[in-house]
């Protein structure tokens, strides 16, 4: 390489390195095999994520977007499964070059640290004094702990979607441009609900910011636009199924963000400095928040700054465009914070809204997470009152190895869980070779009594196995049921009970279920699991 070439090039080459090293700080090197899916389907939602992907890949008729082979005959969306619809749509053409049982999770987790460490650097690249201060204030501002608590929600490690929002409302020029806006919350859509919300907030903010800057032609552009983006994404919501199928289910605020979050590191181990207080079920992962202590002690640091250093222009105009954010992280804190009023502990009462209000964040259950933005600002502005101090770049060095120190035992967990993947096997709990037999004999599968969640492994590794041989199931364990689903899963019980089995189905029944009836008699075990083949099938095993 000539050597200007690579002057230009060395400077930049923690682009690549960070991100590596946070992903294998943080995830098995494994995960990265597409060939290797086992590591995934073991009960977790990323088995889910995996799942919905591999069915719709495997699909000979699917939906738009929809799978038939889980949820059947009605299906389920992508959405519904944990699943990423827009990394679903880009791959189904290539489905056949894939391997069988291609897994994208570990894939498209590295590539959430690329991107995330890229806005990172674009949002304080500006403002650094030198490159030493430049490094350290990304990799703090890109690695902050929620994006690692996210390790079983691999759709939800798309943080960069926040950064590149914010990157956005922080210029004048794309601030006002709605056809950016327009890519940049169509891609969010695709990804999560809850980064929607997110990035819809700070995209609300840039518009009452721009109408508020500009003249009357610019307003009615603006409002134009606007209204564009939101008739787009009431499209690309029912195009990904989350209208029309599914009451409210009335969880909204489930699992909030206990106040002492930014502080509470919840779970035990997972900070080296302070210790953990227990948390209700569910608030110590969904309500996590913590900063982790290298954060926290910059946060005086900056304070000191901001009240000796006077701003420089570049950094008085971002502080400016921030105040338009205020009102909109405030609403988020607020939504994060606040939580059913049984619920004792740590988080304010639910917030008294209209029910149409209610319905509308039915789907926010984890309402915690929607604290993310606010953090986000929060560290980069930090950063930026930081940068004005003298020794900025040897202060922020000391705080990333507090952080890093601080953060190590979570670290060690967080890699722990996707150890799995060093051992290359697909199924653990299917191991006997009659499975695929008893599988493809079947016109259809479910599981007496028709829920997946008090063995999620063992229906997942079945669930995989089915789509491998064009076989539906009747459920799944999806984030909404619909209206259909729910009443033809009732039917289907009652019709178990009364000895009343559908021709060709493969019965998976759960540990204790008492099975009366001349049912009794089609009942196998495979690896202790209990079986009704159907009636053409029972000489398979």
């Amino acid at each position: 390489m000539p050597r200007p070439e690579m002057r230009a090039f060395l400077p930049r080459l923690p682009l690549l390195l960070l991100p590596l090293a946070l992903f294998l700080a943080l995830f098995h090197p494994a995960t990265l095999d597409p060939s290797n899916a086992g590591w995934l389907i073991r009960g977790t939602d990323n088995g889910e994520n995996a799942l919905g992907t591999h069915a719709w890949l495997h699909d000979p008729a699917p939906g738009l977007l929809r799978t038939h082979l889980l949820n059947a005959p009605e299906g389920v969306p992508l959405l519904f499964t944990d699943s990423n619809p827009l990394v679903g749509a880009v791959l189904k053409p290539f489905a056949p070059l894939l391997p069988e049982n291609a897994q994208v999770v570990g894939p498209w987790i590295l590539l959430c640290f690329f991107l995330q460490v890229f806005f990172a650097w674009k949002l304080l690249e500006p403002f650094a004094p030198n490159r030493l201060a430049l490094w350290t204030g990304v990799f703090l501002l890109a690695a902050l702990p929620t994006l690692a608590n996210r390790y079983i929600h691999a759709n939800l490690m798309a943080h960069w979607l926040i950064l590149w929002a914010l990157r956005r409302f922080l210029d004048p020029r794309r601030a006002g441009d709605n056809r950016g806006w327009a890519v940049l919350i169509a891609i969010t859509a695709t990804v999560h609900s809850y980064l929607l919300v997110m990035v819809g907030a700070i995209w609300a903010s840039a518009m009452l910011e721009r109408f508020h800057a500009g003249d009357r032609r610019e307003r009615t552009r603006l409002a134009i636009g606007s209204a564009a983006i939101l008739a787009m994404v009431v499209a690309l919501a029912w195009l990904l199924g989350a209208i029309g199928e599914f009451d409210p289910a009335g969880n909204y605020g489930a699992f909030a963000m206990p106040i002492d979050a930014l502080w509470n590191p919840a779970n035990p181990g997972w900070s080296r400095f302070l210790p953990a207080i227990e948390q209700r079920p569910g608030r110590g992962f969904e309500g996590f928040q913590y900063l982790g202590f290298g954060l926290l002690l910059l946060m005086p640091v900056a304070l000191y700054a901001r009240r000796s250093r006077p701003a420089p222009e570049p950094q008085r105009k971002v502080f400016q465009r921030l105040r338009w954010l205020v009102p909109a992280l405030a609403v988020l804190t607020l939504l994060a914070i606040s939580n059913f009023p049984d619920f004792a502990g740590h988080a304010l009462p639910r917030l008294p809204l209209p029910q149409s209000v209610l319905n509308a964040l039915d789907a926010v259950r984890a309402s915690g997470r929607l604290f993310w933005p606010v953090a986000y600002v929060l560290v980069f502005a930090a950063l930026l009152a930081a940068y004005r101090l003298p020794r900025a770049p040897l202060i922020l060095a000391a705080l990333a190895a507090v952080q890093i120190v601080d953060l190590s035992g979570m670290t060690a967990a967080v890699r722990a869980a996707s150890a799995e993947a060093g051992r290359h096997r697909l199924y653990v709990r299917t191991l006997d070779p009659r499975w695929d037999a008893v599988i493809a004999s079947a016109r259809d599968i479910t599981l007496v009594p028709p829920d997946p969640i008090p063995d999620l492994a063992l229906f997942q590794e079945v669930a995989w196995r089915a789509a491998n041989h064009g076989r539906p199931v009747r459920l799944v364990y999806a984030a909404r049921d619909s209206r259909a689903t729910k009443a033809r899963l009732a039917a289907e019980q009652f019709e178990f009970v009364v000895d009343n089995l559908a021709p060709g189905r493969l019965y998976i029944v759960a540990p204790g279920y008492r099975i009366l009836g001349k049912t009794q008699q089609r009942v196998v075990l495979l690896d202790g699991v209990k079986l009704i083949l159907p009636e053409d099938s029972r000489r398979t095993p």
